[in-house]
């Protein structure tokens, strides 16, 4: 077998085993790699209707056909399991040297159940998993952690691992990786840590071949030397961090719980100044040419530096009404020392300052809005003290047990926090967090692409929405289960022709374009499906009231009725029925048959 390996590893963290399970050809080509075939193991091995905290609940990494090939961006990984947010498929990516490690291993995926009755952290080669007490690791933040296993287990050993919001069962934990990388939405760290599991270490030597090595040679040198062209120039440049000037002039940056879509102090948190102002290194992912990474140095520090990515700065900065750049960086860098996502973290910590704003809550801990504030929750959330125990469930969860009065304005989809995109300035974006399997996710459907583009007219609610997301959908789906990156999607001339090509050189398949892009829609409708086992309705595809009834301050608004058409024709562009199930004749069309049980009642 080429390109693959052909195994998973099963590890059952209570009875200290491990079991081999071999891939076969035909589900390798169905679902690819990354998270789509993370998505198929995870309806395979998640019992229906267990609680995300059960020890049987899966806890899975997966790699794909491109890693390990040193083709730029390929070094990536997915990590899938039942969120703890949202009751539904919870899948999350990372990058760098841990993807190549784990495949080494001779694995293209580890399925982790069960419960360890202490604390653990385990490591995975070739010969398999041993498991090590880990109490002594309790209370070590991300990469203190992951020192301190290089320390013993040696520099060349890859880390995944939690901080203590994972060991404190956080809803929106994160999976933390090589210095500091996160998986780090759908609370992925929060499982982890409901199964006493500190870390992970990846070491093997495996080698995968590929059919047509000469002929990836040559795609190599292309596609390194397209990668640094036109088509990444921001990313290398200034990173995620240039979105944010350009969202506040357009009025669709997320601003004091997305009551605004701008801000007036733009100059503390835009790209452009924090480049000119302070000290900015830049870091490249494994096998990256394009380094989007950038460490910005914390202002009173002594050289601290932290990764800062639009989304953190959204969040930290604008959203829960922050002037103060130094405090949104330190509050970043503790999120991801302490392992907790930042979008969920922002969010949840909006919602609450507005309750308090609002006389809904009363804390007499909280008075004008301010930069302790912030930081003074972050920690309350992480160690589960005070108002932080309820604030650490999420938004959602957050909003039904300390104020109801304030479900309106919190601001999540499926329990899944809203990142930094305004949904009433973007319409094609908030049709895609509305429908997305994943909760409010931005990374899942290239649909803000369409309303920044020239025919995308984003103040429009049109029919022919519901096409362009569930096509960006399914494109997305593909690359993120071969793995590639994001940024370098604009560098192909025909994105699903050329991935082809290199899946063939790879693997010796004859996969064919249409071939390729029918894999996205399948696992699209994988996802979707395992989604409406798990209780999916109608209702949950929907948008917070604030975004349905409430116009932005540029006059920029959605109306319900709105939202309603665009769902249907997302509905119909994806041949499923009028209340969203998928049809029998779907499912036999693209194959999905084949999964162990489908129970027909509740599809449709």
């Amino acid at each position: 077998m080429y390109g693959y390996n052909g195994f998973v590893l099963l590890v059952d963290l209570k009875k200290e085993r491990c079991d081999t399970i071999s891939l076969s050809q035909e589900i390798l080509r169905k679902y690819i790699g990354g998270t789509g075939l993370a998505a198929w193991l995870l309806y395979q091995h998640c019992p229906e209707g267990i609680d995300p905290y059960h020890p049987d609940n899966p806890l899975i990494f997966c790699t794909s056909p491109l890693v390990g090939t040193q083709l730029t961006t390929s070094s990536k990984f997915a990590v899938a399991t039942k969120s703890p947010l949202t009751g539904f498929i919870g899948d999350s990516m990372s990058s760098s040297f841990l993807a190549t490690e784990l495949k080494a291993t001779g694995f293209d995926a580890v399925v982790i159940k069960g419960a360890a009755e202490k604390w653990k952290f385990i490591s995975v080669s070739e010969n398999g998993v041993r498991f090590y007490e880990g109490s002594d690791l309790l209370g070590l933040t991300t990469s203190e952690t992951e020192s301190h296993l290089k320390s013993e287990l040696g520099e060349d050993h890859r880390i995944a691992c939690i901080g203590p919001a994972g060991e404190n069962l956080v809803r929106f934990a994160t999976i933390s990786n090589d210095g500091g990388r996160q998986a780090g939405r759908t609370g992925t760290g929060a499982v982890m840590g409901s199964k006493k599991l500190k870390a992970i270490s990846f070491r093997g030597s495996s080698v995968v071949d590929s059919a047509e090595e000469e002929a990836l040679r040559v795609r190599r040198k292309v596609l390194s030397r397209k990668s640094i062209g036109k088509a990444t120039e921001k990313y290398r440049n200034m990173g995620t961090m240039a979105n944010t000037a350009v969202f506040n002039r357009l009025g669709s940056l997320p601003s004091l719980n997305f009551r605004k879509g701008s801000i007036k102090n733009i100059d503390e948190f835009s790209g452009e100044s924090i480049h000119k102002q302070t000290k900015v290194k830049k870091a490249h992912c494994a096998n990256c040419t394009i380094g989007c990474e950038k460490l910005v140095e914390i202002p009173n520090s002594d050289g601290q530096r932290t990764r800062l990515e639009y989304q953190s700065a959204f969040a930290l900065g604008p959203l829960v009404g922050l002037s103060d750049r130094e405090s949104m960086l330190k509050d970043t860098h503790f999120c991801d020392e302490m392992g907790i996502d930042t979008i969920s973290a922002g969010v949840t910590i909006a919602w609450y300052l507005e309750c308090v704003e609002k006389d809904l809550v009363k804390d007499d801990e909280i008075g004008k809005r301010g930069t302790k504030t912030v930081s003074d929750l972050l920690q309350k959330i992480v160690f589960r003290t005070g108002v932080g125990d309820k604030l650490a469930e999420g938004t959602a969860k957050a909003s039904e047990s300390i104020a109801k009065e304030g479900r309106s304005f919190a601001m999540h989809v499926k329990g899944l926090e809203m990142p930094g995109y305004e949904p009433r300035a973007l319409k094609s974006m908030a049709l895609a967090l509305a429908v997305s399997t994943r909760g409010a996710c931005h990374n899942r459907s290239s649909a803000y692409e369409h309303d920044f583009s020239e025919s995308g007219n984003r103040f429009e609610a049109s029919f022919d929405k519901g096409a362009v997301v569930a096509d960006g959908e399914d494109y997305s789906a593909v690359m993120d289960s071969l793995i590639w990156c994001k940024f370098v999607r604009k560098v192909f001339d025909d994105f699903y022709s050329e991935s082809a090509e290199v899946i063939n050189e790879i693997t010796g398949w004859n996969m064919t374009a249409d071939e390729l892009r029918k894999c996205g829609e399948r696992i699209n409708n994988l996802k979707k499906l395992f989604n409406i086992r798990e209780g999916w309705e109608r209702k949950d595809d929907t948008l917070p009231e604030r975004i349905l009834t409430e116009p932005l301050d540029n006059g920029a608004q959605l109306s319900g009725s709105e939202l309603g058409m665009m769902i249907r024709s997302y509905y119909q562009a994806r041949g499923w029925t009028e209340e969203g199930y998928i049809p029998q004749s779907k499912c036999d069309e693209l194959g999905l048959h084949g999964l162990s049980e489908i129970n027909w009642s509740k599809v449709g």
